[in-house]
Formats: C-alpha cells, sequence, structure tokens
C-alpha cells in the first residue's frame, strides 16, 4: 500500500499536516521527537557502559596455583 505514494501524495501529506496543525506545533513536536532521540541513544550508551565494567567486575579471579591443577 506505501509503494504507491509517490512525491506529489507525500508533499499532499505534508500540506494537510502543516494545514492541521500549524508550524509552531509541528517545529515543537520536532524538538520532543529530537530530545527523546537524545535521550534514547543516551540510555544506549550508559547500559552498554553499565554491561562492560560488569563484564569487567566478572574476571576469573581463580588463584594460579589453582588454575594449574586443571
Amino acid at each position: 500500500m506505501l509503494n504507491n505514494i509517490g512525491l506529489p501524495g507525500l508533499l499532499l501529506i505534508a500540506v494537510v499536516v502543516l494545514v492541521l496543525f500549524g508550524r509552531g506545533k509541528i517545529s515543537s513536536l520536532m524538538g520532543e521527537v529530537g530530545k527523546g532521540i537524545t535521550a534514547f541513544k543516551r540510555g544506549v550508551k550508559d547500559g552498554t557502559e553499565e554491561i562492560e565494567n560488569d563484564l569487567e567486575a566478572a574476571k576469573d579471579i581463580t588463584p594460579d596455583a589453582e588454575k594449574d591443577k586443571a
């Protein structure tokens, strides 16, 4: 269904959205979307750092004398 929408269709949709919501509302909405994307990226980065820290903490702490017995 969406494969049949061309450039004229997209322009028509953009004009209708602009008329319905107004320029100010759309710009504030896009600002909120940008803040959401930034917060998502920050959360992913923090999660990755947390996992890396957990992996470092979970290193093998078996004494060398015990490792040789295996």
